[in-house]
């Protein structure tokens, strides 16, 4: 695998034009396990000028062409499914057997997606309605498609393969050239794809990835006057600079941002039931998904048998070596980030909260050695909070969730809405007909009935709120990176005469 992450700009990889380096590092271990291109404007304006002067041979290309080279991609990458899984790993601290099962699989799945969506996509044809002008004549109109120019692609660190082929296959899918900037915390499978879209076939230019952080490489992306379409998953707050950079200049945006999801659990739920997909949605990947249900709202009628069971499989979670076969929950992805989650737990006791389970990095003699001085936090369960205090309102992004009764479904809808975020829910109840009318007043982009983490790739995925702008996913995806064209036709014989 890739220990040193190079940048692909027109169809080579290639050093950061500074010779600038950032470390790489193992959360598991703490350890530097290898070094990614710390690039400035120069690497990126080399990316974005490749990318401009692909974008005509490859947006006239058929899209059955252009699908048949993301198809090649994912044969690739599924040849080589095992070592990006181990890869993907070792860099965010995940279990393997997470990203084997999950990261990987759905990493490729993106790509073929979006091959087959494009294959049949074809243009909107609206006919019949009475022509203007008083010809007494009928029109045809059909919406085209045109690809957008260069689209600049920002992925996050927590799922860093699958989400970065969820918005390059999209955009190349629909005839645009990408610019990626993958986070650089997480650099290797982006590289290691980078280096197969070579062997795929994919022409000079037409895909280059940039790493760096994001504050330099980042922001000189999003700041090109070359880049038509900027795609971001990730903080709201660097959304929100983001809007303001893309603003002046009235490029198209797509951004998915932060969330505090509630966990809505009914009354008639039953606990044996609900809770393993509960502890799923709260803790898988550490928390660090921006779906997870950081907030579970209990019935109060069940509240003391749900939180024992919660407690109970929050703490036989298996923490440890990511690379063991049985291992749960693994390492928290940056030192960084395991002090932002240490700090909000610490910050939810001064507050008032009890901390039912975790609350603390695990004893270093109770990790494989390997892993002592590698970035683990326990599975924390928090209750007697109210729902307006900070740690209910501010995303925590960790392996945290807090417990919180409700008296009603209207209580319980109250709750759910009382944040500025609006990404994900999900509703729990053996009374199907009420989860769906709880499920209908939720304010949120997706919401789950007694399930979590179910995507159809059909569907559109975004936030409301502060959650984000725009949606992802299907046919929304595609549009999203094409401008349409409306082409309206009447017949001559039945053309309006001129005066």
């Amino acid at each position: 695998m890739s220990e040193t992450c190079l940048n692909l700009i027109d169809g080579a990889m290639r050093t950061p034009g500074r010779g600038a380096w950032l470390d790489v590092h193992e959360p598991a271990t703490g350890l530097v396990i290898g070094r990614c291109a710390a690039s400035d404007e120069i690497d990126v304006d080399r990316a974005v000028s490749a990318a401009r002067r692909a974008f005509p041979a490859w947006s006239a290309r058929p899209a059955t062409e252009r699908a048949a080279l993301l198809e090649n991609l994912a044969s690739i990458m599924e040849r080589d499914a095992e070592e990006l899984a181990l890869a993907e790993s070792r860099d965010t601290g995940k279990p393997l057997s997470l990203a084997r099962s999950m990261d990987v699989p759905r990493a490729i799945a993106n790509l073929r997606f979006f091959a087959e969506l494009v294959r049949d996509w074809v243009p909107d044809i609206y006919e019949g309605a009475p022509a203007m002008g008083g010809s007494g004549g009928r029109t045809r109109t059909v919406v085209q498609r045109a690809a957008g120019g260069v689209a600049a692609c920002i992925s996050p660190w927590n799922l860093p393969i699958y989400l970065f082929t969820w918005k390059i296959g999209p955009a190349l899918a629909a005839g645009c050239t990408v610019v990626g900037k993958p986070s650089e915390v997480t650099p290797r499978t982006a590289t290691m794809l980078a280096e197969r879209s070579i062997e795929a076939g994919f022409p000079p230019g037409v895909l280059n990835v940039i790493h760096g952080r994001g504050s330099e490489a980042g922001a000189a992306l999003v700041a090109h006057p070359g880049v038509s379409a900027i795609t971001f998953t990730g903080g709201t707050t660097t959304g929100a600079a983001i809007a303001r950079a893309a603003a002046p200049s009235f490029r198209r945006l797509s951004l998915e941002l932060g969330g505090k999801n509630p966990t809505i659990i009914l009354g008639d739920s039953t606990t044996e039931c609900v809770v393993p997909g509960v502890l799923r949605s709260a803790f898988l990947n550490q928390g660090q998904i921006c779906l997870c249900g950081s907030r579970i709202l209990v019935d109060q009628s069940i509240y003391p048998q749900v939180r024992e069971a919660l407690v109970e499989g929050a703490r036989a979670l298996r923490l440890g070596d990511p690379l063991e076969a049985s291992t749960e929950q693994g390492a928290i992805t940056s030192q960084e980030h395991l002090l932002k989650v240490e700090r909000s737990v610490a910050r939810a006791v001064e507050l008032g909260g009890r901390v039912l389970c975790g609350g603390a990095r695990p004893p270093r003699e109770s990790l494989p050695e390997r892993c002592r001085n590698g970035w683990f936090w326990q599975p924390t369960l928090i209750e007697g909070l109210p729902p307006q205090c900070e740690t209910n309102q501010e995303e925590i992004f960790g392996p945290v969730a807090t417990l919180i009764p409700f008296s009603s479904d209207e209580e319980a809808i109250d709750i759910a809405n009382g944040v500025r975020y609006g990404l994900a829910a999900s509703v729990w109840s053996g009374d199907e007909p009420r989860a769906q009318r709880v499920a209908s007043r939720i304010q949120a982009g997706t919401v789950w009935v007694n399930c979590w983490l179910v995507r159809d790739l059909r569907v559109p995925f975004g936030g409301w709120k502060e959650s984000g702008v725009g949606r992802e996913g299907g046919h929304d995806a595609l549009r999203f990176f094409t401008e349409s064209r409306a082409v309206c036709t009447v017949s001559i014989g039945s053309a309006p005469s001129a005066s």
